[in-house]
């Protein structure tokens, strides 16, 4: 759970510095105190979803939530396997190289 805290820390931290706002701004926006901001940002307390969807709304973002199956190797599979076959998958595909490099042209001096 930890290092759950600490992610969490570090976005709500990075995402009120892109706002260019004050612990005191976004607490305020939020409905919170600074004090507990500050708590949630140095990874001592952890928010509930709702109070992390908050913060987030208050430094002007919002969260996709975006459901995916993860690999694990209890699945039958490794990561590193499954990348070893999807890059021999790629390799069957052809590829159009061409025989001159171009590249854009910019003005001299």
């Amino acid at each position: 759970m930890a290092r759950y805290t600490a992610r969490i820390a570090a976005t709500l931290r990075t995402a009120r510095q892109e706002a260019d706002s004050s612990l005191r701004e976004v607490a305020t926006r939020a409905g919170t105190s600074h004090a507990t901001l500050l708590a949630y940002e140095q990874g001592r307390k952890a928010p509930s979803v709702a109070t992390f969807l908050r913060l987030l709304d208050a430094c002007g973002f919002v969260v996709d939530f975006r459901r995916s199956r993860r690999i694990r190797r209890r699945d039958g599979i490794d990561r590193g396997q499954e990348l070893e076959a999807v890059l021999e998958l790629a390799a069957q595909f052809p590829a159009r190289h061409s025989k001159k490099l171009t590249f854009p042209r910019f003005p001299h001096g």
